[in-house]
């Protein structure tokens, strides 16, 4: 919690100086952005439950509902979870990738926001020096910082990013203890491995199911009506 205060107080820092409108953010609330919160959080729920559903699958994984689990310790593990995600979007999407933007363009903004994004998982997951990981983690979470980055800009607003990658997250760790938490809903075990190409299958899927899925979303919203575009 306190990271995300000074995460706030650094962006209305910003914004005084640069005398940049708060609106930038897209913060208030009203009926369309809510919405577009709703769709990106129950698109990634879905996308979560296929991709770690096919994995238990191949994996032919044994599981189990959590029997000590409550509703208040998923409450608590959903907090935690939305208040990782929070300071994420308000360092990656926040003012940084609104300014990145204003004075490089779009593309080079967006570009810049997801590779810092991909990077800083190095560290988050703790993987500097095990290149393989350091390969995958940056393609998987660089490539979700530009549809981040493009929903951010779609829609001039941190709700639709704010919600597909909570959605995200929160079936990696808190239906499927896939995460620094450790047991939530679902206990899974299994000593199988995925290997060739239903491996390299299955990394694929991780990458570019959500995406998939938000890219589509986006061809509905552009067709559907002109949002402000921030560059």
């Amino acid at each position: 919690m306190l990271a995300i205060v000074i995460c706030l107080i650094g962006t209305g820092i910003i914004i005084a100086l640069t005398k940049t409108k708060p609106s930038v953010l897209g913060i208030k609330p009203n009926r369309k952005r809510l919405l577009q919160a709703t769709a990106g959080f129950g698109f990634a729920f879905l996308a979560g439950l296929i991709y770690y559903g096919l994995c238990l699958w191949l994996l032919k994984a044994d599981w189990e509902i959590n029997p000590l689990y409550d509703f208040s310790e998923m409450l608590t593990a959903a907090f935690w979870t939305l208040r990782s995600v929070l300071f994420e979007e308000l360092v990656w999407r926040g003012i940084l990738l609104y300014f990145l933007m204003k004075y490089l363009g779009a593309r080079t903004g967006i570009l810049i926001s997801a590779i810092s994004f991909g990077i800083f998982h190095w560290f988050s997951y703790e993987i500097l020096g095990n290149y393989g990981q350091m390969l995958a983690v940056f393609l998987l979470t660089g490539i979700a910082g530009i549809m981040f980055g493009y929903a951010y800009k779609l829609t001039g607003s941190l709700y639709l990013p704010v919600s597909l990658h909570f959605g995200w997250n929160f079936v990696s760790i808190v239906i499927f203890s896939q995460g620094p938490l450790g047991d939530q809903l679902l206990l899974v075990t299994t000593q199988n491995e995925l290997e060739g190409l239903i491996s390299l299958f299955v990394f694929l899927l991780q990458i570019f199911l959500l995406p998939g899925i938000v890219l589509l979303y986006f061809y509905f919203l552009k067709r559907k009506e002109k949002f402000p575009v921030v560059v």
